[in-house]
Parts: structure tokens; sequence; C-alpha cells
């Protein structure tokens, strides 16, 4: 993926409690898409939602704070994109636990892997 191309932000909104099999959804999702050599995934864990259910899941209550909302964001070329959308798809639909996944338009500004300092070796 290049700096100045468009590209595709896909975007999964799911909870910390989903699971594929015995595994955590969100990992399940990152790993494949790091199988899928999509050019970055990031997880990011939300402090307070609500979706179709309308149940508000937060961190303020303890017994509902297990169950956190989960953003995760998958960035790479429409075709990469469109591709892995397809198997996070299928992945939202084997477990049943619904959930909600949008794509969107983004201009990638930089891009590049961090170089490797003295101490990181």
């Amino acid at each position: 993926m290049e700096p100045g191309h468009d590209s595709k932000l896909l975007r999964l909104f799911i909870g910390e409690a989903d699971k594929l099999g015995h595994q955590p959804l969100y990992e399940a999702i990152l790993f494949e898409a790091k199988k899928q050599q999509v050019a970055g995934c990031t997880v990011l864990r939300g402090i307070m939602s609500f979706g179709a259910s309308s149940l508000v899941h937060t961190a303020k209550l303890i017994e509902i704070s297990q169950d956190l909302p989960i953003v995760i964001e998958i960035i790479d070329v429409e075709d990469k994109i469109n591709a892995f959308a397809e198997t996070a798809g299928q992945m939202l639909e084997q477990t049943g636990c619904g959930g909600l996944m949008t794509i969107e338009k983004a201009s990638v500004l930089y891009y590049k892997p961090r170089v490797q300092r003295k101490k990181d070796k």
C-alpha cells in the first residue's frame, strides 16, 4: 500500500465476549487479516456502547463490563478490503453474536514500517 493512493477502511463493531470457537473473535479477525496480508489492523477496546439490541455496555457497571465494545479497523486497497470484508462477514455469521461492519474511503498519508533501533534488537 502506497501513500497517496485511495484506500478503504473496514471497521467492525463487536463485543469483547464474542468468540469464534474458543478464540476471542477480535483475535481471530486480526490473525486472519494478517494471514491475508492486509496492510494493517488495529483492535480498539471501548468504554461504552449500544447497538441493535439497545443494551448499553459500559465499564462503569461491573456486571456488564465483561462484554465491552471492540472496534476493529482494517486498512488496505479496495480490492483487498472487499475480499477481507467477505471473510469477516462469514466469521461474524459463524458466531451468531451480531455486530456491525462498515467500509469507508480512506486517504493514506503515511505508511512505513518501524525503523528498528539498537535497543529493539
